[in-house]
């Protein structure tokens, strides 16, 4: 026979296979009473359950309206939550963590049971199988932003994942070009029909992607600078097939206005000549979007592939016989020379428009003054001459 409980305590029956079973009433994620139900071996175990259901209504924490597995969480978190709200680019990292690791190995488990031991399990897994300590990183940066919102949803209590180490990540110390394979770069690719684009990644520190989303109406070259405005990504449309478009950058910060030094101006000058020659030998085929005049496109005026941008950088980079290099990493060989050349880091800081002075000094600047223009083309003048050389 059951023991009586105090009113509002619920109730505890044993069931004919000898498990006990537990009823109260308590407020769902809905904002519906509900009556949940709790089991266990014993009687103390399921009136300890019920104890805990308790304290979390009379907190005011509701429970979940349904008994979401951490598979269905996530899949659910990647398709409302973060695809409506976030890049593609950022969609597509999280959808691969939660596809090959995350939902594999913690997709059936209860999300409200989920412990800090079932997450170091699964981290340890990965480690077995070889799964660089980058990768478990990110795996569990996405899991942990995933039960984030879980939470904020008053699905969870807490987040378990928060409780458990990250993997420490040893990042590999790769150094940029110096001045001399900058210009020994640039020698080899002046005849190449990007030449422009690749000085502005040496001398304008400039990314991949706002590169090749660089249009004709974003220069001003009566006052020697430009305002990036546009960059290139892929996104995957309706119908599951993936396209390149140009997209607005993600912060007022990143368009600050940049010096254009003569030696980017003739560059970029001549790239505007050989283009015109690229359009009258396309003919019909040209096409580019109204507004989409870019600078830097297909023989037949469309958008540029970003991988196949860095492909041809590669091979350009083999052909030079310069230590290898990213067009990322590239870039930041515009840091190298500015602080070669002695450049302040508060002038440096504008030009690579880093958002702290950890990464070069504090916040973007929006306009374009004689110590900017004047650090940009020393750092021009020392690209395009021979003094390094000797």
């Amino acid at each position: 026979m059951a023991k009586r409980r105090p009113n509002g305590a619920g109730t505890i029956t044993r069931r004919k296979d000898g498990r006990y079973q537990g009823a109260a009433y308590v407020t769902d994620s809905h904002g519906f009473r509900v009556r949940k139900f709790v089991y266990g071996k014993s009687y103390d175990d399921v009136a300890e359950e019920l104890s805990k259901l308790q304290e979390q209504e009379r907190k005011g924490v509701p429970v979940p309206n349904r008994s979401w597995k951490v598979g269905d969480w996530l899949n659910y978190w990647l398709t409302h939550v973060v695809e409506p709200n976030k890049e593609p680019m950022t969609y597509s990292k999280y959808e691969t963590m939660v596809r090959l690791y995350l939902v594999p190995h913690l997709g059936s488990k209860s999300l409200t049971r989920l412990t800090p031991t079932h997450v170091r399990q699964f981290l340890a897994t990965l480690l077995r199988k070889g799964v660089p300590a980058a990768t478990r990183f990110e795996a569990l940066r996405v899991l942990r932003n995933a039960l984030n919102r879980a939470r904020r949803e008053e699905i969870l209590v807490r987040n378990v994942a928060e409780l458990v180490d990250a993997p420490k990540v040893v990042k590999q110390e790769r150094k940029p070009w110096t001045a001399k394979e900058a210009i020994e770069f640039l020698r080899t690719a002046r005849a190449h029909r990007l030449y422009a684009a690749f000085v502005l990644i040496l001398v304008l520190g400039l990314r991949r992607s706002e590169l090749l989303g660089l249009r004709w109406q974003d220069v001003d070259f009566e006052h020697e600078q430009f305002t990036p405005t546009k960059q290139v990504q892929r996104v995957k449309g309706k119908d599951g097939r993936s396209r390149l478009v140009l997209k607005d950058l993600k912060t007022d910060s990143s368009t600050a206005a940049l010096p254009l030094p003569k030696f980017c101006v003739d560059a970029l000058r001549e790239r505007s000549y050989l283009q015109g020659l690229e359009r009258a030998a396309a003919g019909a085929a040209w096409h580019q979007e109204p507004g989409e005049e870019l600078i830097f496109s297909e023989r037949n005026g469309g958008l540029i592939e970003p991988r196949g941008f860095s492909r041809s950088f590669d091979a350009l980079v083999t052909r030079a016989k310069v230590r290898r290099v990213t067009p990322r990493l590239a870039r930041h060989t515009c840091g190298t020379l500015l602080a070669f050349l002695k450049v302040h880091p508060k002038v440096a800081q504008t030009i690579l428009r880093h958002s702290q002075i950890s990464m070069t000094m504090d916040i973007y600047t929006h306009v374009v003054d004689e110590d900017q223009r004047t650090a940009a083309t020393r750092l021009a003048v020392l690209l395009e001459g021979d003094q390094l050389l000797g």
